[in-house]
């Protein structure tokens, strides 16, 4: 049993994070076009509409939960005068409506992937293999969260948190999970399985969020034969180059 949790907790993350970096290097390199989340929003919208902001955005704020409670230590939020049962109730309010958002969410998009033919057709092999994978680790988080928050209270952060930094310190502690509930063990297993496909799924998209649209001019429709002014220009505002202007003049 030693070997086992020695194999898990030790190995098998380092195994996985190298999966994620190589992964992305490979994807890139050879597979350029395959590099999105193949969208299927021609195919169906009404389910897609309201699905996909709930799990995306539920999924950010989890996420921005599991940094908090992972990589801040215990100690950093005490000196900041938040004393354990205050970080737990922040966890567990926010925590277990964030999540339950991002459940919502990926069910929607779940059913609807398996209940709309074209959706379904369109799926790629990888999806056989990640949307299981994905429920697993969802569905352990929500039991984290509302199970052993609210009936069975479980402070992870001596535990799994020490243990999760240790990694990064190349010191891996697999003592620390030991006496961590199954689900949370499970739970860490999974995520890191994930991390380690993630690279050679349509979760890649994630690493391309367009942010230099915030920066990028507007995108101005005009018909094919606009009316022009006396001045020969089109009279209805919108972008144009810098120096155009001049250069008509």
């Amino acid at each position: 049993m030693t070997a086992v949790r020695e194999f898990f907790f030790v190995i098998f993350p380092y195994i996985c994070l190298a999966s994620f970096v190589l992964g992305h290097f490979w994807r890139y390199h050879y597979d350029k076009f395959g590099w999105t989340s193949h969208s299927s929003q021609l195919y169906e919208s009404k389910t897609l509409r309201w699905a996909s902001p709930m799990w995306h955005f539920g999924l950010l704020m989890v996420l921005l939960g599991h940094v908090s409670g992972l990589l801040i230590p215990e100690s950093w939020t005490e000196a900041l005068g938040i004393s354990e049962s205050m970080y737990h109730a922040g966890a567990l309010g926010l925590g277990g409506i964030f999540g339950v958002i991002m459940f919502i969410g990926f069910v929607g998009l779940v059913a609807r992937r398996l209940a709309t033919g074209s959706v379904r057709i369109s799926s790629l092999p990888s999806d056989k293999f990640m949307y299981p994978l994905l429920t697993i680790v969802i569905v352990l988080g929500l039991i984290n969260t509302l199970y052993f928050q609210i009936f069975d209270v479980y402070n992870y952060r001596p535990t799994i948190s020490e243990w999760f930094r240790s990694i990064f310190y190349l010191h891996p502690d697999a003592s620390l999970v030991t006496g961590a509930p199954w689900s949370y063990q499970l739970h860490a297993v999974f995520a890191f399985l994930l991390i380690g496909i993630w690279p050679y799924t349509r979760l890649v998209h994630v690493l391309s969020v367009p942010i230099w649209y915030l920066k990028r001019p507007y995108v101005v429709y005009r018909s094919r034969k606009p009316e022009l002014d006396a001045n020969g220009r089109d009279p209805r505002p919108g972008w144009e180059r810098p120096g155009l202007e001049k250069s008509r003049r």
